[in-house]
C-alpha cells in the first residue's frame, strides 16, 4: 500500500518527487477549512458534469463511468490487500461496496429528475438521520421537524415540471444509502489498514454496476471523449474529495468537519445555478436552508454532548 505518511515529498535516494506527497504538502498550506469547503465544491462539480453526461448516457452508464475510473485510481494508489482476511472483513467489505452502488445509482437517478440542489438536500436526509438516531435529547425533534419541513416544502404538491415524486424517492434511497455508507465506513475503518476499505469497496462497487452500466451504455462507453469526462468525474466525485477530506480531518475536530459538511446542499443549489442553469424558487431555497439548518443544529447539539 502506498504510504502517505512520508514527510519527505520525494523518493528516497532517487530524488522523483511522489505524488502522493506532493499533493499532502500542497494541501498542508491550506487551512483545514478551506480543504473541506474544496472537497464539497469537488464533489458538486463532479455531480454537475456527470448530470451533463445523461445528454449521451442514461444515468446507469454514467455510475459506472465514475465508480470504474474512481475505482481503478483508488486501486492504483491504495492497493487493497485481500490476504489474511476472515469471512467477516469479505462480510464488511463487500456489503460497504454494495452500499457504494446503491447510493451512487439511486443518486443518479434522482439527478436526472430533480435539480442538483434538491437532490442533496434530500439525500442529505440519510446522514442527519444517522446523527439524530445516535441522540436522546428532545431538542433533535426540532432539528427532525426542520428536516421534515424541508421535504414538504420540496414535494410537487402540484403540477412541477422540475420535481417528481419518482426523483424524490430515488433521492430517499440514496439518502438510505449514505447512512449505511456511514456506517459500514467505520466498521470496514476497523478491519482494513489505512483507506485500503475504501479502495476494496470501490472495486466491489464496480463490478456491482458493471452489468447494469454496460446493458445500458453500450458501445457509447468506448467514446474518447465521454471516457475523459468519466475520467474527471471519477477524480471529482471520488479520489480528489476523499483525499482532501482525509487531510482536513487530521487538523481539525469531527464536530466542526460536520458543520462544515452540512452546507453540502447550498452548495450543491449553487453549483446547479452556474453550472447548469437550475434556477430555484423561494420555497425550494427556503426547503434547503431548513435541511442546511437541521443538519447544522443536530452536528453542533452532537459536538456538545461530547464535551
Amino acid at each position: 500500500m502506498t504510504d502517505f505518511a512520508l514527510d519527505d515529498p520525494f523518493d528516497r535516494g532517487s530524488g522523483v518527487p511522489r505524488p502522493g506527497n506532493l499533493l499532502r504538502t500542497a494541501a498542508d498550506s491550506i487551512p483545514p477549512s478551506g480543504l473541506v469547503l474544496l472537497a464539497i465544491f469537488s464533489v458538486q462539480l463532479g455531480a454537475g458534469f456527470a448530470k451533463e453526461l445523461f445528454a449521451a448516457l442514461p444515468p446507469s452508464a454514467v455510475v459506472f463511468l465514475r465508480i470504474a475510473a474512481g475505482g481503478v485510481i483508488m486501486a492504483a494508489v491504495v492497493r487493497p490487500r485481500l490476504k489474511g482476511l476472515s469471512w467477516r472483513d469479505w462480510a464488511v467489505g463487500v456489503g460497504f461496496g454494495l452500499t457504494l452502488a446503491v447510493m451512487n445509482l439511486t443518486f443518479y437517478e434522482a439527478l436526472s429528475r430533480l435539480p442538483m440542489g434538491i437532490a442533496v438536500a434530500i439525500e442529505f436526509l440519510g446522514p442527519l438521520g444517522v446523527a439524530v438516531a445516535a441522540s436522546r435529547r428532545r431538542i433533535d425533534l426540532l432539528w427532525i421537524g426542520l428536516a421534515a419541513a424541508g421535504v414538504v416544502l420540496l414535494a410537487p404538491w402540484g403540477a412541477s415540471e422540475s420535481v417528481s415524486w419518482v426523483g424524490i424517492g430515488f433521492a430517499m434511497v440514496a439518502g438510505a444509502g449514505w447512512a449505511g455508507y456511514i456506517l459500514l465506513s467505520a466498521a470496514a475503518g476497523q478491519r482494513f489498514p489505512g483507506t485500503s476499505g475504501l479502495s476494496f469497496a470501490m472495486i466491489v462497487s464496480a463490478v456491482a454496476i458493471a452489468p447494469v452500466g454496460v446493458a445500458t451504455g453500450g458501445a457509447d462507453l468506448l467514446e474518447p471523449e465521454l471516457l475523459l469526462i468519466g475520467l474527471g468525474v471519477g477524480l471529482l466525485s471520488s479520489v480528489i474529495p476523499y483525499s482532501l477530506e482525509l487531510q482536513a480531518l487530521r487538523r481539525m475536530p469531527k464536530h466542526v468537519f460536520g458543520i462544515l459538511m452540512s452546507l453540502e446542499p447550498a452548495v450543491a443549489a449553487l453549483v446547479g445555478v452556474l453550472l447548469l442553469s437550475e434556477f430555484l424558487h423561494t420555497q425550494q431555497w427556503a426547503a434547503i436552508i431548513c435541511i442546511v439548518a437541521a443538519s447544522l443544529g443536530s452536528t453542533r447539539a452532537g459536538s456538545r454532548r461530547r464535551k
